[in-house]
């Protein structure tokens, strides 16, 4: 059963037309204008490679930022992919809405099949038609799942075989017995008529770990080559037989934004990191090896499919993976903070005598997701749980080109459950003040966490001269599995 939603209407009246000195605190909130920039730097990137495009709403989960996602393009179809059944359920009119104006939709259960979950997906299943629901399996004992699908929703579920090409969080290594063993199984299951085998799909949740400018195109590579080789397993055991490759995470995912691509050319441009040196991981390390493997796989009739889901929001952990450069990946372009006030002042308690301030956002507000320490000498990146920025007349450092190894300025150095504490993690002498009373907002480590703390976006504009903090919508979360 879907979560219960709270009222828009009434969330809008008392929100919208404020400014943000004006609501309780904590409070999430996002810029519009930079999501939309955001979500059409990915989509125009998409289509201009002719990929397809499934996007991840888990990060936000609200129907509003589906909708920039997704696009307006009428033609287009609407694939997404949800971690929650409360997602796919909540979902379920707009997908309804895109459906009666001719478009075709899909929604992607990303999590491996259970038992508990088979009754409610089949009621999604059923509400959307045939090819409405897609599923995910990495194990044989979840095949029997998909018989109980199409039996209680009088749809074959589409499926994808999630393969792991390094991020050890879910799926099965393509070469070995237990995926052949899938293959095997999964190809039975569609002969059989209890389900319609649509592809291979991985999210590459290790490219997070990169920290040089488009390192983590190289793992981008290694995801397309990974399933290209199990896809040239599954056509020995079916010629012919149609398949999507879906691959992503926001890092890789927003790596072909490289101007390379835009550019249209065949340079061999590398995207390297500052020291000009190319990357080693796997195929697809340089633009030009990219657009090969691209061009070969789509040769054998192939479907790619690129999914991400941080990228309209991003955060710090974001800037710390440096997937772009600085031209489109900056603090300028987080769409997330989060507001808090500043309660109690302590000077003379931080690092070098500076002083610490206590606001009320702790873990249950911001969320307790570290950026991992990559670092050579570890405790010299990063290592904070958010970083205060430049608002409400605090003139705080915002994260450079070198980040994270050069920070600096406010930043959130600890947390508990309603409690954060701001340190100055600058030079002394160069300590911006900070006063009782005073408001703040925090961009968050890692901002799929920080919304899960909160039942609604407070939304503002930043085209808005003048009116930057007004509040102008409200976005109310599914929040609940």
């Amino acid at each position: 059963m879907a979560a219960q939603m709270l009222s828009k209407d009434l969330l809008r009246a008392q929100f919208v037309g404020k400014n943000l000195n004006q609501v309780v605190t904590p409070a999430v909130v996002l810029d519009l204008a930079k999501v939309e920039t955001n979500c059409n730097l990915m989509l125009e990137a998409a289509q201009r490679l002719q990929l397809s495009w499934r996007a991840h709403i888990k990060t936000h989960k609200t129907a509003e930022l589906t909708r920039l996602q997704v696009g307006d393009k009428d033609s287009s179809p609407v694939n997404i992919i949800v971690s929650t059944v409360v997602e796919a359920e909540s979902v379920l009119p707009l997908l309804k809405e895109y459906q009666e104006n001719g478009r075709q939709v899909n929604v992607l259960y990303s999590f491996p099949l259970y038992a508990s979950c088979v009754d409610r997906l089949a009621q999604v299943s059923a509400q959307l038609g045939p090819g409405g629901l897609a599923v995910m399996v990495d194990n044989s004992e979840q095949i029997k799942h998909l018989t109980s699908l199409a039996s209680k929703s009088g749809n074959r579920p589409l499926v994808f075989l999630k393969i792991n090409v390094g991020s050890n969080r879910a799926g099965v290594y393509g070469d070995s017995p237990a995926c052949a063993a899938l293959i095997d199984e999964l190809l039975l299951s569609e002969t059989v008529g209890s389900s319609v085998f649509l592809g291979l799909y991985t999210h590459a949740g290790h490219s997070y770990a990169a920290r040089k400018d488009w390192e983590a195109m190289g793992v981008l590579g290694a995801e397309f080559g990974g399933l290209y080789d199990v896809a040239t397993a599954v056509r020995r055991e079916r010629p012919g037989h149609p398949l999507v490759l879906s691959v992503g995470a926001t890092p890789t995912a927003t790596t072909l934004q490289h101007p390379d691509f835009a550019a249209d050319n065949d340079s061999d441009t590398a995207p390297a990191g500052k020291e000009g040196a190319l990357l080693t991981s796997a195929p697809g390390t340089t633009t030009a090896q990219l657009k090969d493997l691209i061009s070969r796989m789509r040769a054998d009739g192939l479907t790619l499919e690129v999914h991400a889901g941080v990228y309209p929001t991003l955060d710090i952990q974001q800037l710390a993976a440096h997937a772009r450069d600085s031209k489109t990946l900056h603090s300028g372009a987080i769409a997330i903070s989060v507001l808090a006030d500043v309660a109690s002042l302590y000077p003379l308690r931080g690092p070098n005598g500076t002083t610490e301030a206590l606001v009320n956002a702790g873990c249950l507000a911001l969320g307790r997701e570290p950026c991992t320490d990559m670092g050579a000498t570890k405790g010299e990146h990063y290592g904070a749980w958010g970083v205060v920025m430049p608002w409400g007349g605090l003139d705080n450092a915002v994260p450079g080109p070198d980040f994270p190894a050069v920070h600096g300025g406010w930043q959130v150095r600890y947390l508990s459950q309603e409690h954060g504490v701001l340190a100055w993690m600058g030079p002394p002498r160069e300590e911006t003040a900070i006063a009782v009373g005073q408001r703040v907002r925090i961009w968050p480590n890692h901002s799929c966490i920080t919304g899960a703390g909160h039942a609604w976006y407070l939304v503002v504009d930043s085209r808005n001269q003048g009116r930057e903090d007004e509040i102008v919508e409200v976005w109310p979360r599914w929040n609940g599995w």
